[in-house]
């Protein structure tokens, strides 16, 4: 009887430590889905704070621009806006506003050889494009979190954990249709 109970007590705490891994593994892989979505918001929100500069360069040269001016300024509302909730969907349409409002503004630029030729605009263009560079990385990086997380949550055994970690798939970071690569910005 006693080798019995001993037995049962031995597989009471078996099966308590394989709950207890899966629900930290489970809760770990959606820390790790959500500080990359964080990370996502850092590159969107430092995107944002640089296109003030660069719409104050242009408008410096290119006064009868309004309309695309307005489109910027609506547009990064639209990402700050979107930074604020955990909705990859608005998130990923508010990023491809702004892409957008850039080509514009880009486009404008191109009729302005001395403002395309002026170092700050330059300096400006520069830090946009390595912004561009670490926005995809950190897409990339939400994606691969969110792909690790969705295995997890729908494999045995860590699935049986979900429902107790209040964890469940994640939605990956596509880009609305259309707008599949960055912005090309030629000068």
């Amino acid at each position: 009887m006693l080798i019995a109970v001993i037995v049962l007590v031995v597989l009471v705490v078996l099966v308590a430590a394989i709950a207890a891994s899966g629900f930290n593994k489970l809760r770990r892989s959606d820390i790790n889905a959500q500080e990359a979505l964080g990370g996502i918001d850092v590159q969107l929100t430092r995107r944002a704070e640089l296109i003030p500069n660069l719409v104050e360069t242009v408008k410096g040269y290119a006064t009868h621009e309004k309309s695309v001016f307005e489109e910027v300024t609506a547009a990064r509302t639209g990402v700050q806006r979107a930074a604020a909730v955990d909705d990859v969907p608005q998130k990923a349409a508010a990023d491809a506003a702004l892409q957008q409002a850039l080509v514009r503004v880009n486009a404008v630029a191109e009729g302005y050889p001395e403002l395309k030729a002026s170092a700050n605009f330059q300096e400006l263009q520069r830090q946009l494009a390595e912004t561009e560079n670490q926005l995809s990385f950190a897409r990339q990086y939400y994606n691969d979190a969110v792909s690790t997380l969705n295995k997890l949550v729908s494999t045995i055994p860590w699935m049986f954990f979900a429902g107790m970690a209040k964890v469940g798939a994640r939605t990956f970071y596509d880009a609305p249709e259309g707008h599949e690569q960055a912005p090309q910005v030629r000068f």
